[in-house]
């Protein structure tokens, strides 16, 4: 990656708007502030996923301009740290761009210097597929993290520069951390903390053209902006084979459930709800336990594996008695769609007693481990201070542990 950081002697950074200050000098008795612009003039080959930075001498940066070669301003944002502008979209390959970075030093005089760049041709090398599961104007529970999927892997040398690219927002603001899970296959960003009910999340992963190690690159320049709804949590306990529906941290209702059978098990942990459908197929064929394909409905995916809560008639007799299925939990047709109209996608549900534990990576397994150990999985630093302010489980049945490799996705179910 070619990352331009921001350093400011003497002075914090103080930037009111993406704009040019101005170019005059005033004031007298002392000189005006050095500055060193990054891409330095004449760049020649600059990734479009560039920043612009600069270092400055004896005072503080007052405005920035970045504008293409037909004259026209391209937006960009400060990051929050001050290490750079950030453009709100890719630059274009094969242009060129000018940055303007305008410094003000302690006794008032400016200095404004200016850097010309060009951007590489369109790159031939194999792109990192990547995949955002995170869409736009949806209502997610709270316990949904921001996934950022890759094909294949981001290997672990790289990991820093493509985190450094994943962009969040929050409003309130609840700062977090992201999060690799086993190859690098999956990225996570939660707080320490659940989502509280209203805030919005915005979520940029700016991958576009960004150098990934020597021979791949980043294929997209992906966002969206949604809104955490309710508080709704499941909590599905073997010992009684009932699931505790809680809202609020008020249990609502208790239903009936069949799990895994003992060769078939369903896996304990805290795990996040990840799609819903009304209806359904679930194919094993070809699996180690397969050789079934059944059509179900009211279907809500818990794990990448296959394991699902879903409707099940044929076990209505088994539910709350005895474990028959193949790894899904099973309820009646009647409680499967009195779910699907309470829960949301991202909303918490934990399974604890039975013979396995969740994998890290088995679906979006960020609230699997607490605070501490999650954060240890950012390729950047976390803030000593961000810790959790409250109990990071809902109800007191949810539950927390797991670590192995992603598994590959599955439709089988049962």
């Amino acid at each position: 990656m070619t990352l331009f950081a921001v350093t400011i002697a003497a002075t914090p950074l103080a930037v009111g708007a993406c704009t040019a200050g101005p170019k005059s000098v005033v004031g007298k008795g002392a000189a005006p502030p050095s500055i060193t612009v990054t891409p330095a003039d004449k760049t020649k080959d600059v990734p479009v996923s560039a920043e612009v930075g600069a270092t400055v001498k004896d005072g503080k940066i007052t405005g920035v301009r970045l504008t293409d070669d037909k004259g026209a301003q391209v937006p960009a944002e400060p990051r929050e740290d001050g290490s750079g502008w950030v453009p709100t979209r890719p630059l274009q390959n094969s242009r060129t761009y000018t940055a303007e970075v305008t410094a003000t030093g302690d006794k008032g005089r400016t200095r404004t210097q200016k850097a010309t760049f060009t951007t590489m041709a369109k790159s031939t090398k194999q792109a990192i597929k990547s995949t955002l599961y995170f869409s736009g104007e949806q209502t997610y529970g709270t316990a949904m993290p921001l996934v950022v999927a890759f094909e294949p892997g981001i290997p672990q040398e790289a990991r820093a520069d493509v985190q450094r690219r994943l962009f969040v927002k929050t409003d309130p603001p609840q700062p977090g951390t992201w999060s690799w899970v086993g190859d690098g296959t999956q990225v996570y960003y939660r707080a320490p903390d659940f989502w509280k009910p209203g805030t919005k999340i915005s979520v940029r992963a700016g991958l576009e053209g960004l150098p990934i190690g020597k021979d791949r690159i980043g294929d997209a320049d992906r966002s969206a902006s949604s809104k955490i709804g309710r508080q709704v949590s499941l909590d599905i306990d073997n010992a009684t084979k009932q699931m505790a529906v809680y809202q609020d941290g008020k249990l609502l209702k208790k239903i009936p459930v069949s799990l895994g059978k003992p060769d078939t098990p369903s896996s304990s942990g805290n795990m996040v709800i990840m799609e819903k459908f009304d209806r359904t197929t679930f194919d094993t064929r070809g699996e180690a336990n397969g050789g079934y394909v059944v059509d179900v409905d009211d279907a809500q995916r818990l794990t990448w594996g296959g394991e699902f809560i879903h409707a099940a008639p044929w076990s209505e007799g088994d539910q709350g008695y005895t474990n028959v299925s193949h790894g899904c939990a099973n309820v009646s047709n009647a409680a499967a769609d009195w779910l699907m109209g309470i829960t949301q996608v991202g909303d918490l549900v934990t399974v604890k007693g039975t013979e396995v534990q969740l994998q890290a990576g088995n679906g979006w397994t960020a609230w699997n481990v607490g605070w501490d150990e999650f954060a240890k999985g950012s390729a950047l630093p976390v803030p000593a201070g961000l810790k959790p302010t409250i109990s990071a489980t809902p109800h007191p049945g949810a539950v927390a542990g797991g670590s192995a490799p992603a598994p590959a996705p599955s439709s089988s179910g049962g």
